[in-house]
């Protein structure tokens, strides 16, 4: 019997130059709180390679513990399978090092504001650490709200590759992504990243550039009436939900969305949202106030408007309820 010949596969494969790389196979999230997380999350169930920067291996390991949770939850509800989960997660991948966003395509900004302040600084000090490290055909973007893109990326070197986008987190059926184009954004990086937005099968909303974008500047304006029309004594909480629920067929009422979207966060929309525009309506009411002085948070602090359990569930009115229903 002959010998076999054995040549490596290598010599007749494509060289690394020659390959071709997809559109957005890398991206890059900076700051891994639970916006990072749904995006992170978003981007790896559609087949994209993530790395996500946190100031900690604590806070990496955290991420980590909350997308198990989530990714838990949706196979719990039949929304996904156990390979499915493994697949995501094996894709996600934290680190401390800036330098690992080097090969990525698309580098999003959603670190997390403790304060009243927009951390404008602090996004500007990540955007020029990102610029450092990505090629200049790498799209830089924020997913802030309340923060104008064209202000972030004025200090840059490549200022037209930066845009602004807003994915929602209160449900995984809000498959819909505010885009905005700043002052210094080409076309060409517009468009690709409306094409990111479908590849990650969401619907992209285009947004001039605002303040508050479309979606906060409706909620907090809609809020603060329920919360007046609470204090007025018109209504109970539960009822002012239902209304908004059974009424008008919408997911969350007015209060249980603002428990599953932070009263910390939300109270920082408003300051900077009635910095910017000076107008009342922005102003954040007094039992939003209540509610922040007292760090009852929402879903996160297990009490706000309600009361949840350790897995997220209503078991309850908040101290704030006027209950009738």
């Amino acid at each position: 019997m002959e010998d076999m010949i054995i040549e490596p596969i290598e010599d007749y494969g494509l060289s690394k130059k020659q390959q071709q790389r997809t559109l957005f196979s890398k991206i890059g999230v900076v700051g891994c709180g639970k916006d990072g997380q749904n995006i992170a999350r978003i981007a790896s169930a559609n087949g994209m390679e993530v790395v996500f920067i946190e100031l900690s291996e604590d806070r990496i390991q955290n991420a980590y513990n909350r997308l198990d949770i989530v990714l838990d939850r949706r196979i719990e509800n039949w929304g996904m399978t156990q390979g499915e989960k493994k697949l995501i997660l094996s894709r996600i991948k934290g680190s401390l090092d800036y330098k690992d966003l080097k090969d990525c395509d698309f580098v999003i900004e959603a670190i997390r504001a403790e304060s009243s302040d927009r951390k404008i600084i602090e996004r500007k000090e990540v955007f020029r650490k990102v610029e450092e490290v990505v090629t200049p055909e790498c799209i830089i973007a924020t997913n802030s709200t309340t923060i104008i893109i064209t202000e972030l990326s004025s200090e840059l070197n490549y200022r037209d590759r930066c845009v602004s986008l807003h994915f929602f987190v209160q449900s995984p059926e809000a498959r819909i992504c505010e885009v905005v184009k700043g002052l210094y954004t080409s076309e060409e990086v517009y468009n690709r990243v409306l094409k990111f937005v479908k590849m990650v099968n969401r619907q992209a909303i285009p947004v001039e550039e605002s303040a508050g974008l479309i979606s906060i500047r409706l909620y907090t304006a809609l809020l603060n009436e329920a919360c007046e029309v609470l204090l007025e004594g018109v209504g109970a909480m539960v009822d002012i939900d239902s209304v908004w629920k059974v009424g008008f067929g919408m997911r969350f009422g007015p209060f249980e969305l603002a428990d599953i979207l932070g009263i910390d966060k939300i109270n920082r929309w408003m300051e900077n949202l009635y910095s910017e525009f000076g107008d009342p309506r922005y102003m954040a009411s007094p039992v939003i106030k209540k509610l922040n002085r007292a760090k009852r948070f929402g879903v996160h602090t297990c009490c706000g408007f309600y009361k949840y359990d350790e897995n997220g569930k209503i078991i309850g009115a908040g101290p704030l309820s006027t209950e009738k229903s």
